[in-house]
């Protein structure tokens, strides 16, 4: 512990913006594995993130066996396809195009739950909004995205899964919420530019449409 606070200089900055533009959603995988003692780094780092009432609620689940894999990879087929029939013409084609997982490339697959009633933290901060604990989570999540491409890693969000058949297929506590599920691994290829916006699907709008002031 040190009560000296780092020099965050103009060119660290430059650097920390660039880290923010180049943190993408990577769905196009190396096979190459990432190092033991590199994945254990990264979840050290995410385990660092804030959380309500210092409750680190989060609850990482390193995904290898294959049943579980394929379970999951099963979940993701039933869910994509029933997501399809929301779409209709050209929405639709475009939607059926998109790469929208990284499950069969990916060498690392990891689970993120959420303990919804820790005893670490002793209740502080989340009495009148207990949903901070999955913002907790989600924190240590983007904690790790920015962590992992630091070291030229790359993370996927899968999010068309069923929470249920997550919980089911990795044998987690019942009353653990499913929060992310997130394939790890070298990008087999890199863009500041999301693949959903180079695909067509919707382009980033300026930050000024989402600030109110009252």
């Amino acid at each position: 512990m040190t009560d000296q606070a780092p020099d965050f200089d103009a060119a660290f900055r430059e650097k920390l913006a660039q880290l923010f533009a180049w943190r993408r959603d990577v769905r196009r995988f190396r096979e190459e594995p990432v190092a033991p003692e590199i994945l254990e780094r990264l979840l050290a780092v995410a385990d660092r993130a804030p959380s309500v009432g210092l409750s680190q609620p989060w609850r990482f689940v390193l995904v290898d066996a294959p049943a579980a894999r394929a379970a999951i990879r099963a979940s993701f087929e039933a869910c994509n396809a029933d997501a399809l029939q929301g779409y209709d013409g050209d929405k639709a084609a475009l939607y059926a195009g998109l790469k929208l997982q990284g499950l069969d490339e990916a060498p690392h697959q990891l689970a993120v739950f959420c303990d919804p009633d820790p005893d670490q933290g002793s209740g502080l901060g989340r009495r009148t909004m207990p949903e901070t604990l999955d913002f907790s989570a989600v924190g240590a999540i983007q904690t790790l995205w920015l962590a992992a491409r630091a070291e030229g890693i790359g993370l996927g969000w899968v999010s068309i899964l069923d929470p249920e058949v997550l919980n089911g297929a990795l044998d987690v506590p019942a009353e653990w919420r499913f929060i992310a599920y997130l394939c790890i691994g070298y990008p087999a290829t890199v863009s500041d530019t999301p693949e959903l916006e180079t695909a067509g699907w919707e382009t980033r709008s300026p930050v000024r449409d989402r600030i109110l002031r009252r």
